[in-house]
């Protein structure tokens, strides 16, 4: 689950990319529109990643705290 949630992170954070410098939104136009439903599940899986990613955080503290020890 952590790769799956990495890798659509990743999609994530270069589409952002590309809309940041380009203003072309990568997901869009393969799918058909910002209103498409493929590109809104596509983009609701990137978010969810993003969410379950702040797991990420707690688990660095604690493998910190485990060699500290």
């Amino acid at each position: 689950m952590d790769s799956i949630a990495l890798t659509l992170v990743i999609i994530g954070a270069l589409n952002w990319l590309l809309v940041g410098l380009f203003q072309f939104d990568l997901v869009a136009s393969i799918f058909g529109g910002m209103d498409s439903i493929v590109s809104r599940i596509i983009y609701t899986l990137v978010g969810l990643a993003g969410v379950y990613s702040i797991k990420f955080y707690t688990r660095d503290k604690d493998n910190h705290k485990t060699r500290v020890d």
